[in-house]
């Protein structure tokens, strides 16, 4: 049912499970697409390198497949996945992230879910490469305690910030609240897109 094109690929759109954004396109071959189904991982295979690469290997932004559909015609992939970290190599979490207007290609404001899933992507770069002098890093060295109490700070201080009606005050407040909290996910191993997922499923 598969139609492979006369280099034997196929395009795959790769769509998040989560917050159904289009990730990215890549391209698969019978071996590549047969790993991916067997492993539950994205496999890919690059044109420009003439190779098979897995996704996230390199990054650790690895994707889980949930689910693979095959169009009407037979020559495309649509693949839902989880997401872990950006799917772009750029460090953006979809490969569409500009966007015609007037005339120019723009980069398009960054929602909120993809801000947040930046900063994840930030976080989880820090752990696995820590930099001399980085907050992010003293935070994860110091511990769960220490990183729980700050969320807990940040909490107070936007709530006084709210009873204050300033609209900056809050907005730096909650940033800072976002932040401590993005740090308390990864140190306990829990993603944006299992927060995202709980809460597709209270829709």
């Amino acid at each position: 049912m598969i139609k492979y094109d006369e280099n034997g690929l196929i395009p795959a759109v790769i769509q998040d499970e989560a917050t159904d954004e289009v990730l990215m396109v890549a391209y698969m071959n019978e071996e590549t697409l047969q790993e991916t189904m067997e492993t539950g991982r994205t496999v890919f295979y690059s044109r420009s390198r003439q190779e098979r690469w897995r996704k996230g290997d390199t990054s650790g932004n690895i994707q889980k497949v949930v689910s693979i559909r095959l169009d009407c015609d037979g020559d495309c992939l649509l693949i839902r996945v989880e997401q872990t970290g950006a799917a772009c190599h750029t460090g953006k979490k979809s490969c569409f992230y500009r966007k015609y207007e007037e005339g120019n290609w723009n980069e398009a404001a960054s929602e909120t879910a993809n801000m947040l899933t930046e900063l994840y992507g930030v976080v989880l770069d820090r752990q696995q490469d820590p930099q001399p002098g980085s907050y992010t890093n003293y935070l994860l060295d110091a511990g769960l305690d220490k990183i729980a109490k700050k969320v807990g700070e940040e909490c107070v201080e936007t709530i006084l910030a709210a009873k204050n009606s300033d609209k900056e005050e809050i907005a730096a407040e909650t940033a800072d609240l976002f932040y401590h909290l993005t740090v308390l996910l990864a140190e306990r191993g829990v993603t944006y897109e299992d927060v995202f997922r709980e809460l597709k499923e209270r829709r």
